[in-house]
This record gives C-alpha cells, sequence and structure tokens, in this order.
C-alpha cells in the first residue's frame, strides 16, 4: 500500500492579500513615526503568517491502520465505503445535505471532497466529509488500506 499524505495549504492569493493587509498596517502606522510602524509591521507579518500557516496545516493521511484527519484518529476498521465529491456534490454536503453530528474537515477554498462512511455502531458519527484537492487519490488509498490483499 502506497501511503497517502495531503497537506490542505491555504492558496496562495491569501498570502498575496495578507501581505497588502500588513502593507495597509504600515500605511496606518507611518504616521506614528518609525519605530511604532516597524514594530506593527513585524507584530501583524508574523501574527498574520502564523493565522494562515496554522489554518493551511490541517493534513489528511492514511497510514497502517488509521486515516488521520486533522486532529482525529480514526481506525480504517470503523469506516465504511469512501467515496469521492466532484465541487457540485461537495457543496451539497457541506450545506443542505450535512448531518450536524458528521466530523468535517472543511476548508471552504478546496471544490471537492471525499465522505467516508462510518460503520462503527458505538460512533454517533455518521460519516467523515474530507476536504481534499485530489478525491480519487484518497479514496483508492482508503480502498487500498482497507483491503491490502486487493493491490
Amino acid at each position: 500500500m502506497k501511503p497517502y499524505d495531503e497537506r490542505l495549504t491555504v492558496p496562495r492569493a491569501w498570502w498575496a492579500i495578507t501581505a497588502l493587509g500588513v502593507v495597509l498596517l504600515g500605511v496606518a502606522l507611518a504616521p506614528l513615526g518609525a519605530v511604532p510602524l516597524l514594530c506593527g509591521l513585524a507584530a501583524g507579518g508574523a501574527l498574520a503568517g502564523v493565522a494562515l500557516s496554522t489554518y493551511g496545516s490541517a493534513r489528511i493521511r492514511v497510514v497502517a491502520d488509521s486515516l488521520i484527519a486533522g486532529q482525529a484518529r480514526i481506525p480504517l476498521t470503523a469506516l465504511g465505503e469512501a467515496r469521492a465529491l466532484d465541487a457540485d456534490e461537495a457543496r451539497a454536503w457541506r450545506t443542505h445535505r450535512a448531518d450536524a453530528r458528521a466530523h468535517m474537515l472543511l476548508r471552504a477554498y478546496i471544490p471537492t471532497a471525499v465522505r467516508v462512511e462510518v460503520t462503527d455502531p458505538a460512533d454517533p458519527t455518521p460519516y467523515l466529509y474530507l476536504s481534499t484537492r485530489r478525491p480519487d487519490r484518497l479514496t483508492a488509498a482508503l480502498t487500498a488500506a482497507r483491503r491490502p490483499d486487493a493491490v
């Protein structure tokens, strides 16, 4: 089985918008002098960079006997069918078809997703909704990991 590992990084445009925001902060602080300007730019840039990096650090991994999605670690034995969702289906499952009990690793800037049934009767979670840029690869990795002899 080939392991699956994806980091749900934020788009490059978000970094550009954040940089413009930091420049605007600098313009606002410029009348206060050089020291407040430099301190504000350093602090604002650092906070914005940490926020974007943290939000984009969510990972989806399929390892030995588990699916790791963000902070959740789910044994593959507790999972059922994995289904790749195109952009329209993914939108439906994160809006009007969503179940409040579902575990969602949702990133709005990623249009596609995978929906994985949870088959553990002790778990009230009906399914996992995982935003992913490669839904077919994640689905294949989950299928292969659950049935290693089928590969």
